[in-house]
């Protein structure tokens, strides 16, 4: 009996959502199908080269330059010129892609828009579809959206005045459940690029922009150069021309950081430049040197500033970096969110996030992040003051900056150490975040700050270190699994008390309870929580 033909379009495995024939056409199912036929089978040797580089990591506490790519450091090339659309970027909000954030962020007076399927989206079958379909109907200028709690209406400003928008892929881990190819799970960044690309490519065209992307959890210049490939494949599909597509890496792992200038050149055609993220890279260096002893571990996430000498050596680098080929350097997260009762903590948050964009505009970035939009006249004000009326700071080639190889991975010159007090909050915001994932929230307000999935990653990856590196407390408490646990046990109590029994039932609070002491205290570190947290998500 001969074997079935392979299917030429990828099945969904879901049930149907409000108008998601729109997204998922049959010439869309046959496109994802395509990327996934081509382009998943090397993205599987990657992820399992990934594991061969962290077991190395492992062995040797180690990293450098890489001695085989010498030739593309010491050359001489530039990344393609910067399209019009993206050539001043000096501040770029980010947010999921529901309905109200689509129009808030377009109008936010920002540069940009870092439209996110990624660690703000809790990748429900809802959010991926309808995301897509609010991107689709923003561009045909048809999107609006009314609060049922409050009966306010958004809709678009003039197409002038919007945003430009750069779309975030789910990283290479994570598959789509929900489309598959001869049962096989679709990656979810194949699903996310793939429709995203097919549906819009040409409108943004039309329109004077393009289709632009921001790609996370990048470890390796040889998953930069995957995506090259999927990026000529596809703009061969669709028939429009090489050079079309514009990508950021986020230089958000520890091995990337030794990679910049490999990233830049593999992606050179398509590259737009880099991104300095801050929670995840902190995850990276962590997940990857968990084992090295005390050399390794970090202090609070909190008291780990963009001042920290290793800190400084990643974020200058990439200025450099960026610069000597042509690129753009974007600067990390403004996570603050305005409080409305509080004018104190107002003043006292604005104030350090006015510092930190003068910081990164002094130091040459070409523009920075904010989470909210009251943040967009801060951030501006800062890059304005060096910028004026120029688009950008690339001129400013940062000649100035030599960094060795063991100055990224320098932790111990940081003159901090864990404390409870740490370690509490990393638990109360581990549960609370994981919570409001688990009903599919990506992007959550905790404690003032606007968190996401690499805030939950850096708190139980933190937990994990200091329970494994025997760290003790500056009250004398060691870090065990049974302090971890009782610590948990009273956040969950509390906040039980603090929003009453009908709602902690109506959440997944002990849900999330659990997978947090899961992730944090299990023997074998899993390499994102979101592996087993997808495995959990309740909503659609």
């Amino acid at each position: 009996m001969s074997a079935p033909a392979p299917s030429s379009l990828a099945i969904v495995d879901a049930d149907p959502l409000p108008r998601q024939d729109e997204v998922l056409t049959e010439a869309a199912l046959a496109f994802v199908a395509e990327l996934h036929r081509r382009f998943t089978p090397r993205r599987d040797e990657l992820l399992a080269r990934r594991a061969e580089r962290r077991a190395e990591i492992a062995r040797t506490s180690h990293l450098d330059f890489l001695p085989d790519t010498a030739q593309v450091r010491e050359g001489d090339w530039k990344v393609a010129p910067a399209q019009a659309a993206l050539n001043d970027r000096r501040v770029e909000i980010t947010g999921p892609t529901d309905r109200k954030m689509t129009i808030n962020a377009l109008n936010s007076g920002a540069k940009v828009w870092l439209a996110d399927f990624e660690d703000a989206s809790a990748p429900t079958w809802e959010n991926v579809i309808l995301g897509q379909l609010n991107l689709m109907d923003a561009y045909a200028g048809r999107i609006d959206f009314t609060d049922d709690r409050s009966g306010k209406s958004y809709r678009l400003r003039p197409a002038d005045e919007l945003a430009t928008v750069v779309m975030r892929p789910r990283g290479w881990h994570l598959n789509e459940r929900h489309l598959q190819l001869d049962g096989v799970a679709v990656p979810g960044a194949l699903v996310d690029f793939g429709l995203y690309f097919f549906h819009n490519a040409r409108t943004l065209i039309d329109l004077g922009k393009g289709p632009y992307f921001y790609l996370p959890k990048t470890e390796s210049h040889l998953e930069a150069r995957l995506w090259n490939e999927i990026f000529v494949f596809a703009q061969d599909y669709v028939g429009i021309p090489q050079g079309t597509v514009r990508a950021t890496v986020l230089i958000e792992t520890i091995t990337a950081a030794y990679e910049m200038e490999e990233i830049l050149y593999e992606l050179r055609d398509h590259a737009a430049g880099l991104n300095a993220g801050r929670w995840d890279y902190l995850f990276s260096i962590v997940k990857n040197f968990r084992d090295g002893g005390q050399k390794f571990v970090l202090p609070d996430r909190n008291a780990v500033t963009m001042t920290a000498p290793f800190m400084r050596a990643y974020t200058e680098l990439l200025v450099r970096t960026c610069h000597k080929r042509g690129a753009h350097a974007i600067g990390g997260m403004a996570a603050f969110i305005p409080s409305r009762r509080d004018a104190e903590v107002n003043k006292v948050a604005f104030e350090k996030v006015k510092a930190d964009k003068d910081r990164e505009a002094a130091d040459g970035f070409d523009g920075s992040w904010v989470a909210h939009p009251d943040l967009v006249p801060i951030a501006m004000a800062s890059f304005d003051a060096v910028l004026g009326d120029e688009p950008n700071q690339k001129d400013r080639l940062r000649e100035d900056v030599a960094v060795a190889p063991g100055d990224l991975t320098a932790i111990d010159s940081l003159d901090a150490r864990p404390t409870f007090g740490g370690l509490r909050n990393a638990v109360q915001v581990g549960i609370r975040y994981i919570e409001a994932w688990l009903r599919g929230l990506g992007a959550v307000a905790i404690f003032n700050l606007m968190e996401d999935a690499a805030t939950a990653e850096i708190s139980r990856s933190q937990i994990w270190q200091w329970i494994n590196a025997g760290v003790v407390f500056e009250d004398g408490r060691a870090a065990t699994a049974e302090l971890v646990r009782a610590v948990a046990a009273e956040e969950l109590a509390a906040i039980r008390a603090e929003i009453g029994e009908d709602a902690f039932a109506a959440g997944a609070w002990q849900q999330a309870h659990d997978l947090l002491l899961q992730v944090s205290l299990d023997t074998d570190y899993v390499d994102f929580l979101t592996l087993p947290a997808y495995e959990q998500l309740t909503a659609r």
